[in-house]
């Protein structure tokens, strides 16, 4: 399960792990096309400061051509002024061509890891899902995500040209003017580099602090969102207001830290390199007074070192972003290395469904080892059958639909589809042959027909329709403004219930799937609505393998055969009347629901 808040004890060597892991998507060995762009775009690195080089020469050059007596090489020094010139631009051009180039190589690398987490994303377990933080996880992804394509222009594109614009530098000081502007020259930027490492890392600290406090303000500001019905239900708008306006203004407090280190950076950065401008041109002043250096000596040092400071004085910018990048890439690919908790077998075969009889031979599951759930449930149903699960809350019931669909592996027995083990057959054709109308149906914030249409991926519009039709929703959907292009709203909150429910059989049967699951379908909805599902629920599931989980025994009367689970077990099974004859616990449940039916009925009257 990913933390609900971004850890802060990455270690640096793990985040340098997970961009050698980022690499490989920067050169793809099925793609030559972008493999060419990152070489076009490397040699446009070294073009573009071969002519940032060459400016500092150019400029020296024309300065020292309008010293007293040379007038006459006036034009020659204008030349040198336009060439400058044409240096400036050439720079300015070659790493705008080159941004063009790599722009795709950037994107299509983070696209395609993006497209991979979120494919690993759906492999993971139910369990994992259902432990999450839905706000926190998507704050990961996103920061993984967007932390490439700054990472990749730092490193590429700021740093790789800096150390090469420094060894430049330097060869050119030392045959200038001798190892000491050299040794000067590395002692400061050393000196740079340490600096701005301590006081970066320092500054990572309070980053994290922020992330934490920015991760878990987006957590309590999405889950309150997503519980919208349940904050207003107990009238806690206040108390959720109060848990957010904490979060932010712990959030405020962290953000003022991380601006006030950044000052401190930028100052320390800031003298450091002032002082070597400063005594490398007064080096250079008292040389050209001795006569050892022109007065273009006094600019060339100038520019260089400017050009030198100007990615120099980014540095602590880069270092940072490029460590938070790293932390980010580092989460996001712990996602990647989270195990699926269910996976095929090696060269699993798909499932071949010939009836569709199902069985269940002794089955045992556990959510946690030392709570079991399922202590060796057995039955079958035949090709075409219909079997209900009834039992109190806690019985199990809904257990074995998840474990039908392998959401969970069973921890002791079998499942078997037409006499084939589940685990045996690929979880993809598995889950093609069953179809589910749970009792809490989710709709995605689309249109009715996309949520409808979702049951079987390029059904055309008139089998959508034939779908709402045999789920006895069409005509309700006609009788909207927009029709079947009518949203639903977050998870279908524009529908009642009883119409997301007629919208999931709907679904189920464009699926048109052998295996039918019911479970708890209609346990949501009032009476008379659960009545008019009923019927619709028991014409799809004619000539359909069919498992009832239900709490209301007056949906089940009509099953081939009743199981009664309690406490993990099976304690009695049997027709309705068979059961109501043994009176046992069905006995009991039905008597008691008649009762509270009959109640309902007078108050209703």
């Amino acid at each position: 399960m990913p933390p609900d808040r971004p850890s802060d004890t990455a270690r640096p060597e793990a985040g340098f792990a997970a961009l050698r892991r980022f690499l490989p998507y920067l050169w793809p060995a099925d793609n030559p096309a972008l493999r060419l762009r990152v070489m076009v775009a490397l040699a446009l690195v070294l073009l573009a400061k071969a002519a940032t080089l060459a400016m500092p020469f150019a400029y020296k050059a024309a300065v020292d051509r309008m010293a007293p007596g040379l007038e006459p090489a006036v034009m020659l020094a204008v030349a040198l002024v336009v060439a400058y010139a044409g240096a400036r631009f050439s720079g300015v051009l070659f790493d705008n061509i080159r941004n063009a180039i790599f722009e795709r190589v950037g994107q299509d690398a983070a696209r395609r890891l993006s497209e991979d987490v979120f494919r690993h994303l759906h492999a993971l377990s139910l369990r994992y899902h259902l432990e999450r933080r839905t706000g926190a996880l998507t704050r990961i992804v996103e920061r993984g995500t967007k932390s490439i394509d700054t990472m990749l222009y730092f490193i590429l594109f700021n740093i790789a040209p800096t150390i090469i614009e420094l060894a430049a530098v330097c060869a050119i000081f030392l045959v200038k003017f001798g190892w000491g502007m050299v040794g000067a020259t590395l002692v400061m930027v050393a000196a740079y580099i340490l600096f701005t490492r301590r006081v970066t890392e320092w500054r990572m600290k309070v980053r994290r602090e922020w992330a934490e406090h920015d991760g878990y303000a987006t957590q309590r500001a999405v889950d309150s969102l997503l519980n919208y019905e349940t904050v207003k239900y107990f009238n806690a708008e206040e108390v959720e207001q109060r848990r957010y306006a904490t979060a932010v203004r712990k959030l405020t407090d962290t953000t003022v830290k991380v601006e006030s280190s950044l000052a401190v950076l930028n100052i320390g950065q800031s003298l450091i390199t002032n002082l070597m401008m400063a005594g490398a041109m007064g080096y250079t002043v008292w040389g050209w007074s001795q006569g050892l250096f022109t007065t273009g000596d006094v600019v060339l040092v100038n520019t260089l070192l400017a050009q030198l400071f100007r990615p120099l004085d980014m540095l602590g910018m880069v270092y940072r972003e490029i460590r938070q990048g790293l932390i980010d890439m580092e989460a996001m690919f712990k996602l990647v290395d989270t195990p699926p908790e269910v996976v095929d077998q090696a060269g699993a075969p798909d499932l071949h469904v010939a009836g569709g009889a199902l069985r269940f031979e002794d089955v045992r599951f556990a959510y946690d080892p030392d709570r079991p759930i399922l202590k060796g449930v057995s039955f079958a149903i035949p090709a075409g059958g219909t079997l209900a699960v009834v039992g109190p809350s806690g019985a199990g019931k809904s257990t074995l639909a998840r474990l039908i669909y392998r959401f969970y592996e069973v921890t002791g027995g079998r499942i078997t589809i037409d006499g084939q083990d589940i685990r045996a057959v690929s979880q993809a054709s598995l889950r093609r042959a069953i179809g589910i109308v749970p009792q809490d149906t989710v709709l995605f914030n689309d249109t009715i027909g996309y949520n409808i249409a979702y049951g079987r991926d390029g059904a055309g519009q008139d089998e959508v329709e034939a779908a709402a039709k045999g789920a006895a929703i069409d005509g309700f959907i006609r009788s909207l403004p927009q029709g079947y292009d009518t949203r639903v709203g977050e998870r279908g909150l524009k529908l009642s219930g009883g119409e997301k429910q007629r919208v999931a059989i709907a679904r189920t049967l464009l699926k048109n799937p052998p295996i039918l699951i019911l479970d708890e379908a209609t346990s949501a909805l009032d009476s008379r609505t659960e009545d008019e599902i009923q019927t619709t629920l028991d014409a799809i599931s004619e000539r359909r393998t069919t498992i009832i989980i239900a709490h209301r025994l007056s949906t089940v009367v009509h099953a081939d055969e009743i199981v009664v689970l309690d406490a993990g077990r099976v304690v009695e099974r049997g027709s309705h009347a068979a059961l109501l004859e043994a009176r046992g616990i069905y006995a009991e449940m039905w008597a008691r629901q008649q009762a509270e039916r009959a109640a309902e009925l007078v108050e209703e009257a």
